[in-house]
């Protein structure tokens, strides 16, 4: 699964991995509200919220790692257009 050098495989592995990191970051800091009580605690406090946008990218961080390091440029390269979408979003979350 992982040897595939695709730009589009690395799109989805770009938009898989930052939400994987979003429910294990949950898991671990938020683990005794439920999915419901933790978005309306992110409501209440937005700042909050780039907070879970840069630890979710952390997961695409290691995902381009491996791929760059496996020379899998292509693959490597969408999971670089995801990441840098989402980072786009954290900004516009942090000063709109």
């Amino acid at each position: 699964m992982f040897k595939k050098d695709n730009f589009i495989f690395g799109l989805v592995l770009g938009l898989i991995a930052p939400a994987i990191g979003f429910l294990i970051y949950k898991l671990i800091k938020f683990r005794m509200y439920s999915l419901e009580e933790m978005f309306q605690f992110l409501k209440a406090n937005p700042n909050l919220i780039t907070s879970f946008i840069s630890v979710s990218l952390l997961a695409n961080a290691v995902l381009f790692t491996v791929f760059v390091n496996g020379r899998r440029d292509k693959t490597a390269k969408g999971i670089f257009v995801l990441t840098v979408v989402y980072a786009a979003i954290a900004l516009a979350f942090k000063f709109w």
